[in-house]
């Protein structure tokens, strides 16, 4: 008779600091994953927007922002069927080595210098990170028995991995990139130095290889982890289904950036609202409470949609407007995105403190959400002075910094509670589902990152102030609104705070 592990009692998997060992493979294997995946982030709007005579592609801040933004929502996208792949037919061990592979496979075809291997590159590495990333986060939690109070302990030390990998990330491909004792090393090498990028590409790929390096020789420690599920003839269908049900997303959202076409987006916005609505006054609780979970739907969706620009107009705002020294040493524009996730290890423990410290007196979970807002709100609010001084000249870093200081703040409240919130709200038989909506939503933000980004503009910084102004009101609307929502949340959430 099988007996089922004590919560809390050493782990089959052996144990190292209190936590199963295999814990630590995932997290190395996570961190280096998103040390490829932020490190490419950080160059990419950059490297497309960058003039032709520079080795760049000379693209538009339009047509690059609508590409990554494209991009990013591929990636979240193939998170859907890529879990339902390794659930089904792979195994999520497979699906993280594969998947690695593609990774690794596309940030090399970055490194050659083409358009051609360039898209290449961001298709592997979509279809990759499509396979690797939900996969590696579910096996983390296969580590621990039902009731293991070490679980969320050890999700917190997986997402200090996660945090470590994207905050060293931009710097080292950065530097290879951008700085400009790297591109007179090259060229003392005899080589082109405008060709810098695609060594940061090729450093993204690099740090892909030494995590999957670690997952394979370290793997077995996960014992039956992870291990693919006995296949049957229709082990291919749901898979299947999801696959063909994301690309047709997809396609949709391409065509949504075609001229003529462009209204298919108030409708991204629009059906998210009316299904809460439709759901929220349902006569059955359980429909009532989905309800609820489009709520946080609609404000993940929109606090992702300014949050992510991270990777365009911010980026573009580091580059063409912000000083490129401090005290004297020279800073790249991509070594701001190591901002976030600093912020990110930093306060992580303070709101850990501060929700445990406020036990039952802590905002409910709407609440947190409009706070989340308004800090996202706030954030944007602080660089419409900033670009007014960049009418001027190249402004001080602490803007970006208070910026994403004040985000990050804003991203505590707002997205490990809205992931536990799902969870907690779906009906049991369809958490995977809703576990899809939550990347949808994550999905979408992303896209209508890109799309907002459009209007950073290519000239001076004049028009810069009304750009994020016009976002920041509108943000603090929202929050306005969902202020006065949370009654009708809570009514609908049952109970769950």
């Amino acid at each position: 008779m099988n007996q089922s592990p004590v919560p809390g009692a050493p782990s089959v998997h052996g144990e190292f600091l209190g936590h199963p060992r295999p814990l630590f493979t995932l997290f190395f294997a996570e961190g280096w994953e998103r040390f490829s995946y932020y490190g490419m982030r950080a160059l990419l709007t950059l490297f497309m927007t960058l003039p032709v005579a520079s080795a760049g592609f000379g693209y538009t801040v339009e047509k690059a922002s609508l590409i990554y933004g494209t991009y990013v929502f591929s990636v979240y996208m193939m998170s859907i069927p890529g879990g339902s792949i390794a659930d089904n037919i792979l195994g999520a061990r497979m699906a993280v080595i594969v998947g690695g592979l593609f990774i690794a496979c596309g940030h090399f075809s970055m490194a050659f210098p083409s358009e051609a291997t360039f898209y290449l590159g961001l298709l592997l590495v979509v279809i990759g990170t499509g396979l690797l990333k939900p996969n590696i986060s579910a096996m983390v939690g296969q580590l621990y028995a039902p009731g293991d109070t070490r679980r969320d302990a050890g999700f917190s030390i997986f997402y200090m991995g996660i945090n470590l990998g994207s905050m060293t990330a931009p710097i080292i491909t950065g530097f290879l990139a951008q700085h400009s004792r790297f591109k007179a090393m090259l060229a003392s090498w005899g080589l082109n130095p405008d060709h810098s990028w695609h060594w940061g590409f090729a450093a993204a790929g690099v740090g892909m290889v030494l995590g999957l390096v670690i997952f394979i020789l370290f793997g077995d420690g996960l014992k039956q982890v992870g291990t693919p599920p006995v296949r049957t003839a229709g082990s291919w269908q749901k898979p299947a289904v999801m696959l063909l049900g994301a690309i047709g997303l997809w396609g949709i959202v391409w065509l949504s950036d075609r001229e003529g076409f462009t209204w298919i987006r108030y409708l991204f916005i629009l059906t998210p609202i009316a299904v809460m609505l439709w759901f929220g006054y349902s006569k059955q609780e359980e429909l009532r409470r989905l309800g609820a979970v489009f709520y946080f739907f609609i404000g993940a969706f929109i606090f992702w949609a300014l949050f992510e620009q991270a990777g365009t107009s911010l980026n573009l705002f580091a580059d063409r407007f912000t000083a490129t020294h401090i005290f004297g040493f020279e800073v790249p524009s991509s070594w701001y995105q190591a901002a976030n996730p600093f912020f990110v290890v930093a306060l992580a423990p303070v709101f850990a403190f501060l929700w445990t410290r406020l036990g039952a007196k802590q905002p409910s979970s709407p609440m947190k959400f409009t706070i989340g807002l308004a800090f996202l709100a706030s954030a944007f609010t602080l660089m419409v002075p900033a670009a007014k001084l960049a009418v001027e000249g190249r402004v001080s870093p602490l803007w970006l910094f208070g910026l994403y200081f004040l985000q990050t703040i804003g991203e505590m409240c707002l997205s490990p509670v809205g992931l536990s919130t799902f969870t907690k709200l779906s009906p049991r038989h369809l958490v995977g589902a809703m576990m899809g909506i939550w990347f949808l939503g994550a999905a979408f933000g992303n896209k209508f990152a890109g799309v907002l980004s459009t209007a950073f503009g290519e000239g001076d910084a004049s028009h810069l102030d009304r750009f994020f102004g016009q976002q920041s009101l509108a943000v603090f609307i929202v929050a306005g609104i969902f202020l006065a929502l949370v009654p009708w949340v809570r009514r609908r959430m049952g109970g769950v705070l």
